[in-house]
């Protein structure tokens, strides 16, 4: 494996992009490649297989997509029927659509063809749009996989191979279809990988799909983005929601994402805001594609200044100028929280990202500490101050709860979901003396143990 050199080059013309992508870049306003571009382009114009490591924010998409995009202009091929010359595979409909537009408005004049294969929206559609074949085909694992099944696509004339986020497919058990994907492709193709973190099983799949390719890394893997500052407040789950009004009362947070672990907690989150007269907007597995897309635009377009999300449905959000990223509950995968706050600081911006942990969470904070390779500053703790009446947030509205400590969610605070018992990193209830009674449990589903079907639902 090769490694590319930091390139010096200005411009993109230098790089080897010519023509009608030149004048593309020129009217969005991108005249000076970013690091990840700069490193990869002329690689990947060259032939060479790409492993790139890279932050969400990195630039990336124009990195792999302006090679594939100069090479289909340039074969001048005709497309056959339910074929794609190239394919790019991302891991959650978000992305998927992000990239699209990207690479719509790189080929602005080119007469490219591209096409969205995903799950959460209507298949027909999809076939019928493949049924003339396109240049650049867009999908997630799961519904692409289906439809190949099915005979509606065929990746035999698929030359182009690009994986991006592998490592949040692998998070998503979506590796089995990614190696049946591949092994569909071109025998002669050309594969990029790209990764903001690199597991053992992403480096195993790396070495598996790609030929002596070139490394280009922009930040060390496991790091989060310089520009972030980054500060841990300890509360207890019962205070977290009167610490997140009290935060959001800030001004300075104009823009802002809140990430709980599972659907459920975002649904709690965003009721509570609101009941705290916040407005916010909602996305996870369990919303469809039309909802999801309607919370990002109005959040995208600042209606509402706060969205809540989980891990599955973030990725591929990129909305600029988001200034803040609150960690409502710490994930349970320590590489989330790098993808987690890459949402802010990026293209070189300044963000912040507060994490509210309690206690019970701090074996899952030590294991995020690990992987950044730096112990967070606690900016507070609250963990021995309960929130009494009379206690009223920085703009003087007065906290809810009053009389009694706050219990944040009720109820739900002392009822960890998708257990009949506490899980890991989640707080045992505290019982009173009546002695009456052992808790009771709704077993629900978790996040995690509905990605796949969430994704490939149809």
């Amino acid at each position: 494996m090769t490694n590319a050199k930091d390139a010096t080059l200005n411009g993109f013309a230098e790089l080897g992009i010519s023509g009608m992508l030149l004048k593309a870049l020129e009217a969005a306003g991108m005249t000076e490649p970013k690091p990840i571009q700069a490193q990869t382009i002329p690689q990947a114009l060259e032939g060479h297989d790409i492993l790139g490591l890279a932050q969400t924010g990195s630039g990336k998409t124009a990195a792999f997509a302006l090679p594939i995009l100069s090479r289909i202009i340039a074969e001048r091929a005709r497309n056959k029927p339910r074929t794609a010359k190239a394919l790019i595979l991302a891991p959650t409909r978000e992305l998927a659509v992000q990239i699209e537009t990207v690479i719509k408005d790189l080929a602005k004049g080119s007469r490219i063809f591209t096409a969205l294969v995903l799950g959460g929206v209507n298949r027909g559609s999809q076939v019928r749009r493949m049924a003339q074949g396109v240049d650049i085909l867009i999908a997630t694992p799961g519904r692409l996989a289906d439809l190949m099944q099915e005979g509606a696509i065929s990746l035999a004339e698929t030359r182009y191979l690009v994986l991006d986020e592998a490592d949040r497919m692998l998070d998503m058990g979506f590796i089995h279809e990614v190696r049946r994907i591949a092994k569909a492709t071109h025998p002669q193709r050309q594969t990029s990988l790209f990764s903001a973190t690199m597991p053992a099983e992403i480096e195993e799949l790396a070495n598996s799909l790609l030929k002596n390719p070139v490394r280009v890394e922009v930040a060390r893997w496991g790091t989060a983005a310089a520009e972030i500052r980054q500060s841990v407040i300890m509360a207890r789950l019962k205070q977290k929601r009167g610490v997140l009004a009290e935060l959001l009362s800030d001004d300075a947070m104009k823009q802002v994402i809140v990430f709980a672990r599972t659907k459920h907690g975002a649904d709690r989150v965003t009721r509570d805001l609101e009941r705290d007269g916040f407005a916010a907007a909602v996305i996870h597995g369990n919303k469809s594609q039309n909802a999801r897309q309607r919370a990002l635009n109005d959040f995208r377009a600042g209606k509402v200044r706060i969205l809540v999300a989980t891990d599955i449905a973030a990725r591929g959000i990129d909305v600029p100028g988001i200034s803040h990223v609150v960690n409502f509950d710490l994930p349970d995968e320590a590489e989330s929280y790098v993808h987690r706050i890459g949402r802010t600081g990026r293209n070189g911006a300044e963000g912040e990202a507060i994490t509210l942990c309690d206690p019970a969470e701090t074996a899952k904070l030590r294991q995020v500490e690990r992987l950044i390779r730096q112990k967070l500053t606690v900016a507070k703790d609250l963990t021995g101050a309960p929130v009494m009446e009379g206690e009223k947030l920085s703009d003087g509205r007065p906290k809810r709860g009053a009389g009694k400590e706050s219990t944040g969610f009720g109820n739900a605070a002392r009822k960890p979901e998708g257990s009949t018992r506490p899980k890991f990193g989640q707080p045992k209830r505290e019982h009173g003396g009546t002695g009456r009674g052992k808790q009771k449990h709704n077993r629900r589903p978790s996040e995690g143990g509905q990605q796949r079907r969430a994704i490939r639902a149809a």
